[in-house]
């Protein structure tokens, strides 16, 4: 049996000795001392082992279990659990960190533990996914947003996109058909001979743009690699600025400056890439793609060199139909005419690319189809897009 009494030789007046049967009496601090010294011993290196179980955990299910996302669910919740558990131990074990210096140290071990183990939990990146847990296939995967606030699930292409192997974040992604029938809210769909589905600018007697913005959820990039694939309605012609006329519009980014597709970054916004079509694949005129062969037209400073330009009307005048000969901007030679050789060995097409180097950013992407007519004169509307960021 154990008695508590304060040792009159006890110079400390906060300090409680316990005393035991056999006269045998040591001081609280003694004894936590010993405690955390034990719980020490006995988790030499739970830090390495918390990662090497995560990592073996995380491997197992994504390469043997088709249904990997519920269960990956699963494991977060369950390391959220173990998470807080350990919090409440540090929560509890610092109550006594005054007392014990050693009670300390084990205090910020434990906190080290549960930090990495919060922060492991999901990571914010699909370059990050692939850096902690070794993922080399693509798909989709649990991510959590920059702040920590939600999760979502986000595409993974772990191939080489734009030259750069791995890593990439899909931040934006349209492709109609079964499993996407219908346009994003912004847009109009066409519906043509029953098959032909695209999605353009709702219908309109001006010019002017559908937008939709993609959120980066924090994701932290400095690569954006995307492809857009559309057709040509009517007589666009895309950046055609008439002399003597009032055609501002055309050098301002916040302005239906293209007949075509607009790509942009953040707000304020900062030109990622444009793509334009042209009235005509065989017409060297200021309304036809300023990369065909003879063409004098001048492309605004912003734009630069980051655009790709295509027609898939073979006439020299244009008629109010969906022309769906080919995709606009895919590239495709066999549908190359002469004049339009260069805009089709543009590098990289059909996929565009822009480095920032060292500038890292967490801007949204905005995808954007403009015109400067009514769409019963003009339109772009697009059929497919994806845009990656790492």
């Amino acid at each position: 049996m154990s008695t508590t009494s304060t040792s009159a030789g006890n110079s400390n007046p906060n300090v409680t000795t316990i005393t035991r049967a056999g006269n045998c009496g040591y001081n609280l601090t003694n004894w936590s001392d010993d405690i955390v010294n034990k719980v020490n011993q006995s988790l030499p290196d739970f830090n390495a082992w918390a990662n090497d179980v995560s990592q073996n955990t995380f491997q197992l299910f994504h390469e043997n279990n088709t249904n990997f996302n519920e269960l990956d669910k699963q494991i977060l919740q369950s390391t959220r659990d173990s998470g807080q558990k350990l919090i409440n131990i540090v929560n509890t074990l610092s109550n006594l960190q005054d007392t014990s210096t050693s009670t300390a140290g084990v205090v910020n071990n434990i906190l080290l533990v549960t930090k990495k183990l919060l922060q492991n939990e999901s990571p914010t990146s699909c370059k990050q996914l692939e850096r902690q847990y070794q993922v080399t296939q693509s798909g989709y995967y649990t991510l959590t947003s920059g702040n920590g606030s939600t999760e979502y699930t986000a595409y993974c292409d772990t191939g080489i996109l734009c030259g750069s192997r791995g890593g990439w974040t899909r931040l934006a992604y349209m492709e109609l058909g079964s499993l996407m029938p219908n346009c994003p809210s912004a847009f109009r769909l066409y519906h043509v001979g029953g098959y032909y589905k695209s999605c353009g600018r709702p219908a309109t007697s001006s010019g002017g743009c559908a937008s939709v913005i993609y959120p980066s959820n924090g994701v932290s990039y400095s690569q954006i690699c995307g492809r857009v694939l559309g057709y040509q309605y009517g007589s666009p012609d895309a950046i055609y600025q008439p002399a003597n006329s009032n055609y501002s519009y055309r050098n301002d980014i916040n302005s239906y400056y293209v007949d075509g597709v607009s790509i942009t970054r953040g707000s304020p916004r900062q030109h990622v890439w444009t793509l334009m079509a042209g009235i005509s694949e065989a017409s060297a005129s200021s309304r036809s793609c300023p990369c065909n062969t003879g063409s004098s037209v001048s492309v605004p400073s912003f734009i630069g060199n980051n655009y790709f330009c295509d027609s898939d009307n073979p006439s020299n005048t244009a008629s109010p139909t969906l022309y769906r000969n080919n995709y606009l901007w895919s590239g495709n030679s066999i549908s190359c005419r002469s004049l339009e050789t260069a805009c089709c060995a543009a590098p990289g097409i059909p996929w565009f690319h822009r480095d920032y180097g060292s500038n890292i950013t967490t801007d949204d992407i905005e995808v954007r189809v403009c015109g400067d007519s009514g769409t019963d004169d003009e339109d772009t509307p697009i059929v497919y897009y994806q845009i990656f960021v790492k």
